[in-house]
Formats: structure tokens, C-alpha cells, sequence
């Protein structure tokens, strides 16, 4: 009896104090089998039912558990369908009332003391519970509300919640598996959708006004959750990169001004420009050296550079030097956006605009290829532009947070469902070539041939690579040679209208080192950087050079390896390299004497050389001969064409501009037969 009463003093003194104490030297003693005890005590026990549960078949058993579980999937479609897991499959929604009511009295009251001794020291620290209380920012600006510690506590928790919590339709957790899929491939940046994240978390209203800082928290809420899962990840990264996806507003590069400073922006365009990729200071620590005391560390960022006061140590002000050894760094590199060469409106230079990739973004694209980018709208000092204009002036860049290539797998992730009815109805017609070639260039009367090579060079042809020993290219360079007055100009104009992705150039205005690529020393770093050419930007494109003929033998040579091997090889100042020109060329060029002489070979009336002639695929002649009937025929294509395009041809007609005027010589009227012409889609 002593024993136990002095156990009973212990454990009520343990429960005034840290609670009861279950791991003692008499713990095994619980655990003895005692007969008595280890028995079932019969009040309670409901023997009639039991009798009835054991008296179901075998079967019954199995269909109820088969119903449950039809059941349970139907509730979490449910709730997959609003975008979240249920509560109930996480925790319980009473497991917190179970607990507090649990707890001991002691223990509960010095819980809810600590509590309200918390709440009274620091009521600026307090966590707005409700969305209201978030929006509301008391006088704030939108940086401002996002630094204080309340906001920023609870936008971490919201986003963290996000990535753990958000389902698809199938029930099944996206960004979990886009967190395993990243591990597995050792990288540091997870993709996240914009419009997924503006529907299911409320926190993003902070996003477009406030993106530097609201990336930091989403970064760190994404490493806690990465660890989480995987905590040995620290031996590989010690960060995560929130990667922003499918913004929904597209900016073109000229339309940026003042009102997108600070902004989260999303445009496209064409690289140009790549620096190759340099160290850049992160966390920085500085030697004293009249003490030998370590500074730091400090955090270096895009606006200004980090410069200690004075050392906490010795009070020296310095200079001190940089630690090499403990500071750490981070990839950078600079690229050029230019604007695409078939965005450009006519008579306008493109426009082009700096960007800083950083981290793994690093080498995510080379000079040519076109993209997509998302990322913060910057200005910082330029001492070159004071000096020019005067007065201080601010140079723009862009920190780019997302790069994405576009390519076919894009373009074909963006069609409709009508977009690809269209194009399922199209393969069903056994005369969509006829079609096609129909529909090339319609304003242009008759040249068959040449509107069927032309959709031939637009469609383009499949690479073989047989054994992966010979590489054969799959695109199709045509060459239009004939008399002039017969649209061969227009021909050009029409492909630039229409391909996805076109340069134009003409022979007279081209050179060697503007058609492949050239390099030119960097302003910033001063080292040799490489800008791409026009076969370069027209990387899998069309690539339109009138007036053939007028360029210059050496810089007709220089585009030979880009027409066979899809390739351009660069060995300049240092730099050596190839670049992809993976395009078809198109190229209009007159004959020698100005006409078409038919009693002469192709070469002969051509002023071009074997070897550039081997290279073209198709050799389309146009030749301007006199006949009467095609002549008029001709005529009245061409005024049929302007009445029916005619500003008064509404107002007749009753708004319909396609209607065919009356004609009295029907048998010579053009339009009427022939394949049908596939629609253009309205833009």
C-alpha cells in the first residue's frame, strides 16, 4: 500500500507538472496477464444482434463491404470535382474537440494560459483565420501586407495546404506526383497552373501585384512540403523553385510600359542573344582582415550590391573581402528576346528586350528558338543611358520565373474540340490535297504547280534517320523562276501571311553572316556572344528569299550546308559550335535577260550553279505566254476579284460579300467548278 500511494503522489505531481508518466522502472507490470481481468465483461453486449450478424452469408458480407465502397468513391468524386480532398480523409473534424476535451484540467488550463499570454504579447502576430480578414490590408499596400508576418504566415499555410490537398478528377493528388516526378529527375523547379491555383487557393489575389515576394513564400512553403515528403532531398538541393504556368494575359514585347513595372508578365518571342552561364553571388560572407572575423551572411539580390557597415568584432569599416569558400552562388546567364519575325507589324523594326535566367532555368534555350516567358517586369540604373539621354533614365529587363519552347506538342495541346473536329473531317475527305492546293493563295489565277509545291514546302516532308547512321532532311526548297508580272513576289507574301513561322528576306539586302549566324562583342561582359541569322530564327519555318538571282556567289555558298544538313556550323572568335536551321527555303528568282528562254536547259537561263540547284527539291517555272482566251479569262478573274472585294459590294448584295456578280458569258466565268476551297478560320 505504500508503494501505491506513493505511485499515486508521483503521478499527481507529474500531471500538475508534464502530464502522467507512462515509461517507468514498473512499466512491465501493466502488461502481466492477470486471468481475472483478461476477460470480457458481459453488460453491454447485444447477443441478439450478434446471433443475427452471424447468421449473414458469406455473400451478404461481401456485397454490403462492395456497396461501402461504392460509397466512399462516390464521395470522394464529389469532392474531387471541387478540387479538394475530404476533410474526413486527412483527420477527423472533431479529433481537435476530442483532444482538448481529453486533456488533462491542468494541463488544459496552462494551454489556454499560454495561449492568451502569446495573444497579448505580440496581437500583430495574429493569423487571419478567414479570407476577409487576408484582403483587408488595413492601409497597406499589396508589398507591404505580404512582408508583415501574419499575411505572410497564412499565404504559406493556404499554398502548403494547396499542394497537399489538390486533387483531379480521378481522385488522385496532382502535385504530389509532379513533387515525386522532380525528385526522381533531381530538379528544382515545380510547375505550377495559374488558373488551378486562381480556382482552388485564394491567396494568388497577392500574385500579379506582388510577384517577387509572393514566389519567396511559395518557394518556401514548397521546400517544407518537399521535405516532407523527402527528407533526404537536402543532400541534392537545398531549394525549390515555384514555376508559374499559363498566364492567362499574353504581352507583346512593345507593348510593356510603366504600368507592368514590378509585374508578373507573360510574353513570346524569338532568342537571339545567349551569354554563356556565369556565377552569381546569393549568400555572401566577408573576412575582416584585421581580426580574421567571418561577416555574415547576407543575401544578395538583383537591385543593389551587398556592402557591410562595419565589423561586430574589431568596429573596422572595412574594406573587407570576400569569404570564397562559405559564400554561395547561383547560375546565371542573359539572353535577348526579340520579337517573332511574323509578329512584326510591316514597316516596324522588331523590338527586343534583355532577360536574366537564373538557377535551373540556366541554358533552357538557345539562339532561334522561339518561346514562351513568364516571369517579373524590372528596371535597374544604366550608367550608359544617363550619359546618352542626360538625365536618369532606367534600362528594363526581365527575370524570367517560366520558359516554355513552342513547338508542335504545344500547338497541338491548344486545339479546340471544334479545331479538331475540323481536322478529323478534313483526313475523312479523299480529296483534301486537291483541296489544299485549292486553297493556296486564291487571289492568284491559275499557277497550279506552283500552289501545290508551295503546299508541298508548308507541310513539309518526315526525316529519316534509317539505323541512325544517315540523316536524310525531311523539308521540301522550292524555287520559282519565270517571267515577270507573274505573281512569283506574291507567291512569297501569301506563305508570309499564312506559315506559322516565317522570316522573309530578299537577295539584294541579304548577306552571308545575316542569313547563318554572326557574333558580336556583349556590351555587359564584353565577351564574344553569338546572334542568330535568319535561317537560324526560321528553325522549323519557312524561310522566303525573293530575288534570288541578286545575292553575291559567296553569300549564295554560305546557306548550302543549312539547305542539305539542316545545320549551320559557327567557328568564330573562339566560339565553335552548330546551330539548327532545321527550315524549307523558298526562293523566287528571275531568268536571265529578264524572260524565260524555253529553248534553253533550266541552269542555263538561271544564274546559279550546279550545287545550289542540286539542293532544291522542286524547280517551278511561270511563264508569261500570249493566248486570248487565258488572257480574258485572266481579266476576268481579276475584276470578278476586286467587284466582289468592292466597299459598295455589301450594300448591293445585302451584306453578302461572297455572292458572285451577274456575268453574261458564263462559260467563261472562273470559280464555278473545281474543288471546294477549305474555309479560313476567323480570327
Amino acid at each position: 500500500l505504500g508503494n501505491e500511494d506513493d505511485e499515486r503522489r508521483a503521478s499527481a505531481g507529474d500531471e500538475g507538472d508534464d502530464g502522467e508518466e507512462l515509461f517507468g522502472d514498473q512499466m512491465e507490470r501493466d502488461y502481466r496477464p492477470i486471468p481475472q481481468l483478461d476477460t470480457y465483461e458481459g453488460e453491454g453486449l447485444d447477443e441478439s444482434s450478434r446471433a443475427d450478424y452471424d447468421a449473414i452469408p458469406i455473400e451478404q458480407r461481401l456485397a454490403a463491404e462492395e456497396e461501402m465502397r461504392r460509397r466512399d468513391r462516390a464521395e470522394r468524386r464529389a469532392a474531387a470535382s471541387q478540387g479538394r480532398m475530404r476533410r474526413g480523409l486527412l483527420y477527423d473534424e472533431s479529433d481537435e474537440e476530442d483532444d482538448e476535451s481529453e486533456q488533462p484540467p491542468a494541463r488544459r488550463r496552462r494551454l489556454m494560459a499560454s495561449q492568451h499570454r502569446d495573444h497579448d504579447e505580440a496581437p500583430d502576430e495574429d493569423l487571419p483565420e478567414a479570407i476577409e480578414n487576408l484582403e483587408d490590408m488595413k492601409g497597406h499596400s499589396v508589398k507591404e501586407w505580404v512582408s508583415l508576418a501574419g499575411p505572410r504566415l497564412e499565404i504559406k499555410s493556404r499554398f502548403r495546404l494547396f499542394l497537399k490537398t489538390y486533387v483531379d478528377v480521378n481522385g488522385q493528388s496532382v502535385y504530389r506526383e509532379k513533387i515525386r516526378q522532380m525528385v526522381e529527375s533531381n530538379k528544382q523547379s515545380l510547375v505550377v497552373n495559374y488558373n488551378v491555383l486562381a480556382s482552388n487557393c485564394q491567396v494568388l489575389a497577392f500574385l500579379p501585384e506582388a510577384p517577387t515576394e509572393m514566389l519567396k513564400i511559395f518557394d518556401e512553403a514548397a521546400w517544407e512540403v518537399v521535405l516532407g515528403l523527402y527528407p533526404k532531398y537536402s543532400r541534392i538541393h537545398n531549394h525549390v523553385y515555384i514555376r508559374i504556368a499559363e498566364l492567362p494575359l499574353m504581352e507583346d514585347l512593345r507593348s510593356l510600359r510603366q504600368l507592368h513595372l514590378n509585374q508578373l508578365i507573360r510574353t513570346f518571342g524569338v532568342i537571339t542573344t545567349t551569354t554563356s552561364v556565369l556565377p552569381q553571388l546569393n549568400m555572401i560572407k566577408f573576412d575582416c582582415p584585421k581580426c580574421g572575423f567571418i561577416l555574415g551572411p547576407f543575401y544578395q539580390d538583383q537591385s543593389q550590391e551587398i556592402k557591410p557597415g562595419s565589423c561586430p568584432e574589431c568596429q573596422s569599416n572595412g574594406p573587407f573581402e570576400i569569404n570564397m569558400e562559405q559564400t554561395l552562388y547561383q547560375n546565371f546567364q542573359r539572353v535577348t528576346i526579340q520579337e517573332s519575325p511574323g509578329k512584326v507589324a510591316a514597316g516596324r523594326l522588331p523590338r527586343s528586350k534583355e532577360t536574366i535566367l537564373l538557377a535551373d532555368l540556366v541554358d533552357s534555350c538557345k539562339p532561334g528558338d522561339e518561346i514562351e516567358l513568364t516571369g517579373i517586369y524590372l528596371n535597374n540604373y544604366d550608367g550608359s543611358l544617363n550619359m546618352a539621354n542626360g538625365f536618369p533614365v532606367f534600362a528594363t529587363i526581365i527575370e524570367a520565373n517560366y520558359v516554355t519552347k513552342k513547338d508542335d506538342k504545344l500547338a497541338v495541346g491548344s486545339l479546340t474540340d471544334e479545331d479538331q473536329r475540323q481536322i478529323f473531317a478534313l483526313a475523312k475527305d479523299q480529296h483534301v490535297a486537291e483541296r489544299i492546293v485549292a486553297s493556296i493563295a486564291p487571289s492568284i489565277y491559275g499557277h497550279n504547280p506552283i500552289k501545290r509545291a508551295i503546299a508541298l514546302a508548308l507541310f513539309g516532308g518526315e526525316a529519316k534517320d534509317p539505323g541512325g547512321k544517315h540523316q536524310v532532311r525531311g523539308d521540301i526548297n522550292v524555287l520559282v523562276c519565270g517571267d515577270p508580272g507573274t505573281a512569283k513576289s506574291q507567291f512569297l507574301k501569301y506563305v508570309e501571311k499564312t506559315a506559322p513561322r516565317v522570316v522573309f528576306t530578299t537577295g539584294q539586302g541579304a548577306s552571308a553572316v545575316g542569313l547563318n549566324a554572326f557574333v558580336q562583342r556583349s556590351p555587359v561582359t564584353r565577351e564574344w556572344t553569338l546572334e542568330a541569322g535568319a535561317l537560324v530564327l526560321a528553325d522549323k519555318g519557312v524561310c522566303l528569299i525573293d530575288e534570288f538571282d541578286k545575292m553575291n556567289d559567296q553569300d549564295r555558298t554560305s546557306i548550302h550546308e543549312a539547305m542539305e544538313q539542316q545545320s549551320i556550323s559557327i567557328s568564330k572568335a573562339g566560339i565553335v559550335t552548330s546551330l539548327q536551321a532545321r527550315c524549307s527555303i523558298l526562293a523566287a528568282a528571275n531568268p536571265i535577260g529578264g524572260r524565260y528562254d524555253p529553248t534553253m536547259t533550266f541552269s542555263d537561263n538561271v544564274n546559279l550553279t550546279e550545287p545550289i540547284l542540286s539542293r532544291f527539291d522542286v524547280l517551278c517555272v511561270v511563264r508569261d505566254t500570249v493566248d486570248a482566251v487565258e488572257d480574258e479569262r485572266l481579266a476576268r478573274f481579276v475584276v470578278n476579284s476586286h467587284v466582289r472585294h468592292h466597299p459598295r459590294k455589301d450594300d448591293d448584295n445585302g451584306g453578302d460579300g461572297e455572292s458572285q456578280p451577274p456575268d453574261e458569258d458564263e462559260p467563261l466565268r472562273v470559280g464555278s467548278g473545281g474543288p471546294e476551297k477549305i474555309p479560313r478560320s476567323e480570327e
